[in-house]
């Protein structure tokens, strides 16, 4: 491979130095000019009720305080709702412990929070909706729910030979990002307001900042160099801390920074959705699905911000890879007075995906089958591919890609082994489980499918690149350098990406759904050849080379015999006047859905993959280890296979942090408890596979994105279910394989003691538990 053959290289992060370095500026790290303020913001204390007295005269006055606004200082809109109304930037009625009341600039935090906590406030309270379960009851929606049909269910299930019902709650996760939510917002001669903030949607920010300021959005600019992660948690709740930093910026003439500490960060900002799932569902003799009927219910908090979609996306999900002839699929959105919920990778659907995957495994466990056998008798296939959503599902590469890792991870011996070992070994329990994962690719709401980009070509041949993503470790700016630098035929070093600005590409989409690289990726790339056009152009008018198309490699042009190094040939070319800068503008063809029949085509392509996971139980304690994961994900043709598997592994480990030890908890006041690193547990390095093999599926995507590449960011999440599958398994085993039994999820040691106690009790009465 050439040095300038950029595409399918294992390249390094383009930030890695400066990561490990601590160069890497983020936000809280950029110079501020002299005489910027802080921000702390006064939040609720109750779940639900009106404001009744807010007296603020102490907080004024306290040591350091220059500014505090309330909801009546807002100059422009109140609310900042991302999609729906709902979410206004400072509340008068209450729906939510920890919801802002009001804001303090100071000149330091410390101050800033000192006066915040002198607030007086009094409230008129109101009986609060805390769970997903009374919201049902009482119809308690944020936007009204939709059932989406195939066939006949209720026919198909009263004539199936077996059928059974599931119920199972899925709880949330915390995004845990390394840089919290923070906006640094400067205010600029003629009213202009310039904001660095760290956001997955800086476009987002800058029409919510100019509404708020009651201005127009070209004299908003929004500035995101990188992230310290997000994971969907800075998608649409970023801009409430921005909005606060410009509007005292606004009201001040001064630069203020607004920096959530982290227990307020916890407190104040949206999680992945608590799912209440219910399953009915009719099998045949040999394990194979007939009809289903299901109902998810997301914990969506007190607004409706993003959860229309994340809703609607687990339910696109509640089949995973498998056929279903008949399909009733409803969701439900309730309305909590809980902080409201928001995006987090995968976007509702692992929540949707695991469901089904437990329902599998009843289904197995009743027939006495393998669990793999009974998902592969399922998998889409010809003649059995129309979802249940209207799209014919044409790539039907699971039943390969399962194969492979089935040898490769010899998966029917360790089953074996592990039912040998379970017969042996009253106390410790190993489980196992192969599970695959089919995910859709594209955004659901249409029109986000579509990305802008700016490349200028410079003088001495360097390139600069810019388009509408954010880079938050993911690697997408490396990425999108390798294709600009593929398409010029020059070293990686020769292009830069620079920081995401609303001032050089508008009006974008976030950087979510897994399709950052896809969109931008094909919309520099659009750019790229707009260029290569006009330099064939000069070439063949100036140069008098014959008019075939171009070569760009190794830091060359060439045209037949022809050749010139690309930095003289580009001066040459701006000497004859011809243009080096060029937009260009990509949409995802092929896709439409209607969401309120719940037919058409939400995807453009389905990434897919595997794991399989093998888990140690002492199901005397709940207490497990992952002792080996084995891992088989297709990236289609990897643009860089490095980031790919830093991605696969981290996706992995977040999703096994879901499903094993984050669990988040309220009290019955509506007061989150598990508010901090002591009470919320991430996954460590202890807690990491003690043998992970992970492995690229050979194969091109069949569609036309950046160089046949798959979207990586989310996917790899959900294969973190295979390690929920094995602990079920082994708690399976803790009942002579007679009773298997429910598992929580998040699947905490004490919820695995507690399984492996229902599998003893109602599978060998007689069992000491």
């Amino acid at each position: 491979m050439s040095d300038t053959a950029t595409i399918g290289a294992p390249l390094r992060h383009d930030s890695a130095l400066g990561h490990v370095t601590g160069t890497a500026r983020y936000v809280d790290d950029l110079p501020t000019p002299p005489g910027t303020l802080h921000v702390a913001v006064g939040a609720a204390t109750i779940a639900h009720g009106d404001v009744t007295r807010l007296d603020l005269s102490v907080t004024r006055a306290a040591p350091g305080v220059v500014d505090v606004v309330t909801a009546d200082d807002v100059p422009g809109e109140l609310d900042i709702g991302a999609v729906y109304p709902g979410d206004p930037l400072f509340a008068t009625t209450v729906e939510f412990v920890g919801q802002p009341l009001f804001a303090v600039a100071a000149r330091s935090l410390a101050a800033a929070r000192r006066a915040a906590s002198l607030a007086q406030v009094d409230y008129r309270e109101t009986p609060a909706v805390l769970d997903v379960a009374t919201a049902l009851d009482e119809r308690r929606f944020v936007l009204p729910s939709r059932t989406w049909r195939k066939g006949d269910a209720a026919q198909g299930l009263a004539t199936a030979p077996r059928r059974l019902q599931r119920t199972l709650y899925v709880r949330g996760q915390e995004h845990f990002y390394l840089e919290g939510q923070v906006a640094l917002a400067i205010p600029e001669e003629g009213g202009a307001m310039h904001v660095q903030s760290s956001t997955q949607h800086p476009a987002e920010v800058q029409a919510l900042v100019a509404k708020v300021l009651g201005t127009s959005m070209h004299q908003v600019r929004v500035t995101c160099r990188r992230m310290g992660g997000a994971f969907g948690g800075k998608e649409s709740q970023a801009a409430s801390v921005a909005c606060i930093a410009a509007l005292f910026a606004w009201r001040l003439g001064v630069a203020v920074k607004c920096r959530l500490p982290r227990q307020d960060d916890m407190t104040q900002t949206g999680k992945r959705h608590d799912f209440a799932c219910e399953y009915d569902v009719g099998h045949d003799a040999e394990g194979r699905l007939v009809a289903a009927r299901v109902s998810l219910a997301g914990k969506c908090g007190y607004s409706p911000d993003l959860s229309e979609g994340i809703v609607d996306r687990a339910m696109l999900h509640a089949a995973n890879a498998y056929y279903l002839p008949h399909a009733e699929v409803t969701g439900h959105r309730c309305k909590t007075h809980t902080v409201s919920n928001t995006a987090f990778r995968g976007f509702g659907g692992p929540q949707g995906m695991l469901g089904i995957e437990a329902v599998l495994d009843d289904i197995a466990a009743r027939l006495g089958m393998d669990p793999l056998d009974v998902r592969k008798r399922n998998f889409y296939a010809p003649g059995r591919d129309m979802a249940f959503y209207g799209q014919r599902v044409t790539e039907h590469v699971l039943a390969d890609l399962i194969g492979e890792l089935e040898a490769s991870a010899d998966y029917r011996r360790r089953r074996a082994a592990t039912r040998a070992f379970n017969r042996d070994s009253p106390w410790l329990k190993r489980g196992i489980a192969l599970t695959p994962v089919q995910f859709g690719i594209s955004f659901t709401t249409m029109h986000l499918n579509q990305a802008g980009s700016l490349v200028n070509v410079y003088l001495d041949g360097s390139i600069e690149v810019n388009h509408g993503g954010t880079e938050m470790g993911q690697g997408l700016y490396t990425k999108v350098r390798q294709v600009a630098a593929q398409a010029f035929g020059v070293p990686l070093s020769a292009v830069i990406n620079t920081a995401t600005r609303t001032d050089k590409v508008p009006n974008t989409t976030p950087t979510a759904a897994s399709s950052g690289a896809d969109l931008n990726g094909m919309a520099v790339r659009q750019a790229c050849e707009r260029i290569k056009t006009n330099l064939a152009t000069f070439a063949h008018e100036h140069l008098n080379w014959p008019p075939v198309a171009l070569r760009f490699s190794d830091g060359e042009v060439a045209a037949g015999r022809q050749t010139m190094p690309f930095e003289d040939f580009v001066y040459a070319a701006h000497l004859a006047r011809t243009p080096l800068s060029a937009t260009g503008f990509f949409k995802t063809p092929d896709i439409h859905f209607d969401k309120g029949l719940g037919r058409g085509e939400p995807f453009y392509y389905y990434a897919h993959g595997a794991a399989v996971a093998e888990v140690l139980v002492d199901t005397a304690t709940g207490e497990y280890r992952v002792p080996r994961v084995d891992i088989l994900h297709d990236c289609g043709a990897s643009l860089n296979p490095a980031i790919d598997l830093g991605q696969i592994e981290g996706g992995f480990m977040q999703g096994m942090g879901w499903l094993t030890s984050e669990e988040l908890l309220w009290d019955d006041s509506g007061r989150l408890i598990s508010d901090s690193p002591a009470n919320y547990k991430i996954p460590t390095a202890h807690d990491s596979p003690e043998e992970f093999n992970v492995a690229f599926y050979a194969g091109a995507n069949p569609r036309p994105t950046p160089h046949r590449s798959k979207a990586v960011g989310e996917p790899p999440l959900m294969l973190a279910i295979a390690v929920w599958c094995a602990l079920r398994d082994a708690c399976f085993a803790a009942g002579g394989y007679a009773h298997l039994p429910a598992l929580a999820a998040p699947a905490t040691p004490e919820a695995v003691y507690w399984a492996a106690c229902e599998a003893r009790e109602r599978g060998r009465p007689d069992a000491v538990v």
